[in-house]
């Protein structure tokens, strides 16, 4: 009598399971239907900020925290840590219109100077030049650097439209996007 109840709750639960109205999906599958899944965050990121507006995929979220990465395609959400010892801040210089952004998004944030060659210098408060480099600004007007973490310093940008600068923080409240960069 016990065992014939253990197999018919056994067994409803195998029906049940097999009822189940949709398949889990893992963090691995998101990776693997964007391509992503050979890819640290790190480079996830590089990878992403620097294709080009046509050819971003439309179905994924990708947002950049201070500490980590989030994925997003509206069925499922991956979590990746950044290293612990760098910080990724996204800027967006600009000459006439901007945008508000706190945290970068590697797949719908547009900047208005895009694939235009500037001069970019960051001096932490200490007065060390930690970044001083010609660089192009991404297809989506973005350039990414990645900084030490619990850095305080100015960035200064120079390009056709001018030459502006602003102070920046690399700690754990500071935004990884940054849009308030006017040349002028």
């Amino acid at each position: 009598m016990i065992r014939s109840r253990i197999a018919a709750v056994a067994a409803g639960l195998i029906v049940l399971a097999g009822c189940s109205s949709e398949p889990e999906v893992s963090d691995n599958d998101l990776l693997v239907a964007h391509n992503l899944d050979a890819m640290q965050a790190p480079e996830i990121i590089d990878h992403l900020d620097r294709l080009s507006v046509d050819d971003r995929p439309a179905d994924l979220m990708a947002s950049v925290r201070v500490d980590e990465l989030l994925l997003s395609d509206g069925s499922a959400e991956v979590s990746l840590d950044l290293p612990a010892d760098r910080f990724y801040l996204s800027f967006a210089p600009y000459v006439n219109q901007t945008h508000e952004c706190y945290y970068h998004s590697l797949t719908t944030c547009q900047g208005e100077l895009r694939n235009k060659e500037i001069q970019v210098t960051f001096t932490d408060d200490a007065g060390e030049v930690v970044v001083d480099e010609e660089m192009t600004t991404f297809d989506n007007g973005f350039v990414g650097l990645w900084l030490p973490r619990d850095l305080e310093g100015t960035l200064r940008v120079s390009g056709e439209g001018g030459t502006g600068q602003l102070p920046v923080s690399t700690g754990d409240d500071a935004p990884t996007c940054l849009t308030t960069l006017a040349l002028g």
